[in-house]
């Protein structure tokens, strides 16, 4: 996936707001290999200024109550991803269709967080080890 620096894409989305040229002339114009990156990267200007199109370099944890309360509004509501990222204030869209997913797959279960990295060794694996070095 191509990373764009966030004046890139101010750059891009003003020149789409103010100027005259479309979403295909524009991408077209900057070597895009598609006008999907544009056309979120307009919605979440309109929705949230120039921090919509800001890089968030902390990766955020959300609490299971809040992707069920997204996923749900994107449910009961029909709304599509990008509608219910920018009515939850989230600059990726992606991460509803993975909560979405996870959801219809194992329900409530699939949006608690997962323990990351490899689990501890249990003690008892432990002791028998040591006894066996010693022996």
């Amino acid at each position: 996936m191509v990373k764009y620096s966030e004046e890139f894409k101010v750059k891009l989305v003003t020149e789409y707001l103010y100027g005259n040229l479309r979403y295909k002339s524009l991408t077209k114009k900057y070597n895009m290999p598609s006008t999907s990156p544009l056309k979120n990267w307009v919605r979440s200007y309109k929705v949230q200024g120039v921090d919509g199109l800001k890089r968030r370099n902390t990766k955020k944890e959300y609490s299971v109550q809040f992707k069920l309360d997204a996923v749900q509004f994107m449910l009961e509501t029909g709304a599509s991803y990008l509608e219910t990222a920018v009515q939850f204030n989230l600059n990726n869209h992606s991460m509803i269709q993975r909560w979405l997913k996870a959801f219809r797959d194992q329900g409530i279960e699939g949006l608690k967080p997962r323990p990351k990295g490899k689990p501890s060794m249990s003690k008892k694996i432990n002791k028998q080890k040591k006894k066996k070095r010693r022996s």
